[in-house]
């Protein structure tokens, strides 16, 4: 069975997204949005080489999800207000090196996700020979504020939901 469905909420989702876009439950939707369904996660797994991702606490990852939505808010609010109103002399744009403790791929992956989305931000390289995550930073002010919240609001709830790492 795994073998046939080795993402069975995926497949789901898939039908489900399926039948949504095309507002009918006729026979012929079902037959094409099942065989997509199963076909589609056996043709992604090889993008998956670590395998699936082990939540340990799915809850906190909601959390945070909510928490980054609220920071990617306020970062399209502030990044708009330097872009329309500062001075582009005012600017202090630089790279910044955030040592990283995370081992779980998924975990960085989500990490570069969020990042990636918050304007103002850019994820440049993860080094892996220090472990250290290199960001731009549009206007920075506190390099030391950015290493802080990265690793306490981002990084260790990560660990939390990824690796299992205790509070």
């Amino acid at each position: 069975m795994k073998r046939l469905l080795p993402s069975p909420l995926l497949s789901l989702a898939l039908l489900l997204t399926w039948l949504l876009l095309n507002q009918s439950l006729a026979a012929a939707h079902l037959l094409l949005g099942s065989v997509l369904a199963i076909i589609a996660p056996q043709l992604a797994r090889p993008l998956q080489p670590h395998g699936h991702a082990r939540l340990h606490r799915p809850l906190l990852l909601v959390r945070l999800l909510g928490k980054a939505s609220l920071e990617i808010l306020h970062s399209c609010i502030n990044v708009s207000r330097i872009i329309l109103l500062a001075r582009p002399t005012g600017l202090n744009s630089q790279f910044i090196r955030i040592p990283l403790e995370m081992q779980s791929p998924h975990g960085l992956a989500v990490l570069a996700g969020i990042i990636n989305l918050t304007p103002g931000t850019v994820w440049v390289e993860l080094l892996p020979d220090s472990h250290e995550l290199v960001l731009h930073v549009f206007d920075l002010h506190d390099a030391q504020w950015w290493i802080d919240t990265i690793k306490q609001e981002y990084e260790q709830p990560l660990m939390q939901i990824f690796e299992g790492s205790p509070a």
